[in-house]
């Protein structure tokens, strides 16, 4: 039987999958998708999430609030998500981070619900999926600033060098790795693939995000990532079907679940 695949970071909650979402859901097991964490980025979307994740076998939920979501939070709000991270299906606190890309939120207050949200996932004890766009080294910074490494967690859509991967695996990080991995640009992502460990890395989509080629552009879902597990096997020596049997023992290991 050939081995599943388990995509680590989705958002089947937006609005993308409005049309056709039970439908699409109801395929992924039959086309060797075996599990699914579905990521919170809104307090809403964290209801959504856990919605979803309770209506749906192979679906798990994490739930978190995206940098670029936090001047919405407040206590009240932070509340909540403290309560929704008791679920029995919420798996993780993400996607939390810092986006320094757009000019807001300001960094000081998402480094402020960063450092909270960190503090949740140690209080609960899950792992943090992490969102670092355009903010290296602060995310680098705070996250051994508050003992990343005793949380655990993943770097999602890694997008920084080698040499910041190192780092990362020092502190014994997952990295997610989705369909950008695919693009013809993607020297920088390539070059970290080829350097990493295969024991460290998991499949994502980000869907409906970064679709990979030859659908880029277009809606992304969890039945495009065997592009994905070929362009790694490609890069990594290896066969598509050890690529699919590591990353799902890695992704059960990242959100401490059984392999069954």
């Amino acid at each position: 039987m050939e081995a599943r695949i388990f995509d680590t970071h989705a958002h089947y909650d937006d609005e993308a999958f409005d049309e056709d979402r039970e439908e699409l859901l109801g395929r992924l097991a039959a086309n060797g998708i075996g599990r699914v964490v579905n990521i919170g980025s809104t307090v809403e979307s964290c209801e959504k999430c856990l919605r979803l994740a309770q209506d749906h076998e192979g679906i798990y939920a994490a739930v978190g609030v995206h940098p670029s979501e936090t001047e919405a939070l407040n206590e009240e709000r932070f509340e909540a998500l403290r309560q929704q991270c008791l679920h029995p299906k919420c798996v993780a606190v993400g996607e939390i981070g810092l986006d320094y890309y757009w000019p807001e939120p300001d960094a000081e207050l998402q480094k402020e619900w960063f450092e909270r949200q960190l503090g949740l996932a140690r209080e609960v004890k899950k792992p943090v999926v992490i969102h670092s766009r355009e903010a290296c080294k602060d995310t680098l910074d705070l996250l051994k600033a508050h003992g990343a490494k005793e949380i655990g967690g993943v770097i999602h859509c890694y997008s920084y060098s080698a040499e910041t991967a190192r780092e990362y695996l020092d502190m014994g990080f997952f990295f997610g790795i989705g369909g950008v991995l695919t693009f013809k640009n993607s020297k920088k992502l390539k070059e970290t693939v080829e350097m990493l460990p295969m024991e460290v890395m998991v499949l994502e989509t980000d869907c409906p995000y970064l679709a990979p080629a030859p659908h880029r552009g277009k809606r992304n879902s969890s039945l495009m990532l065997p592009y994905v597990v070929e362009a790694m096997a490609a890069i990594k020596g290896i066969s598509a079907e050890e690529v699919r049997r590591i990353t799902w023992e890695n992704a059960c290991r990242l959100y401490r679940m059984k392999e069954d």
